[in-house]
């Protein structure tokens, strides 16, 4: 029986893709106020800014391929019983072949009601653009399927439960600095096998019973791929 491996994967996975970060120095917070653009009420305010906002990060996603750090995830099935959380709202997990993944922020391929059942059903978006003609089956327009701050994270308590079950736990590429999805770190089971993999790892306040790669998500897992199976 395949041993349970979790994959918690953040910014930092996918910024060797290409995909701007969020809160690294030139990260996109230093070109966009957060009021902006990724709240409730920026939305009511004006949500052509962030529809707009949010079709440029698709555009981008779009235009990226997943890196060898994605790969080698997708690749560990072979080995593993493997779920990915991603506080990623990208979906190179997906195109790099992970069949298992969940989306704590959303997933910014994919459009939901702006209206009082969000949640009900997803809307895949054809290419890059979200317009303001886009409606969901009553008649709201639709929002892109993203967390923004100040909103609950629909999926926090299934993301618990994986964690809870697992033999092995990654955290790659996150800063750990975005709650309550940081909190998911803490949770891991005693027996589980933890390993945190980042180049400024130094900094992270994490329990002591992590172990420690500081480098960047491809080194990383590639130095750990082989510890592990093996």
């Amino acid at each position: 029986m395949k041993k349970n491996l979790v994959v918690f994967s953040g910014a930092g996975m996918s910024a060797e893709s290409g995909i701007s970060t969020f809160r690294d120095s030139g990260g996109l917070w230093e070109q966009f106020n957060i009021e902006d653009v990724a709240t409730p009420e920026a939305w009511k305010k004006n949500p052509d800014l962030v529809t707009d906002f949010y079709n440029q990060r698709r555009k981008q996603v779009i235009d990226v391929e997943p890196n060898v750090a994605h790969k080698l995830i997708a690749a560990m099935e072979n080995d593993f019983s493997v779920q990915v959380i991603t506080q990623n709202i990208d979906d190179l997990h997906e195109r790099a072949g992970s069949t298992n993944i969940l989306h704590l922020h959303g997933n910014i391929r994919l459009a939901k009601s702006s209206g009082p059942k969000q949640e009900e059903k997803y809307y895949p978006i054809e290419g890059w653009e979200l317009t303001a003609n886009d409606k969901c089956f009553e008649g709201f327009r639709l929002r892109p399927h993203v967390v923004w701050f100040g909103e609950e994270v629909p999926a926090l308590n299934d993301a618990a439960k994986i964690i809870q079950e697992a033999d092995i736990l990654i955290v790659i590429g996150t800063s750990l600095q975005v709650y309550p999805a940081a909190s998911l770190v803490h949770i891991a089971p005693d027996y589980c096998k933890c390993y945190v993999i980042d180049p400024n790892v130094d900094e992270f306040d994490i329990p002591s019973n992590f172990v420690k790669l500081k480098a960047k998500a491809s080194d990383g897992l590639r130095e750990l791929t082989n510890r592990i199976v093996d």
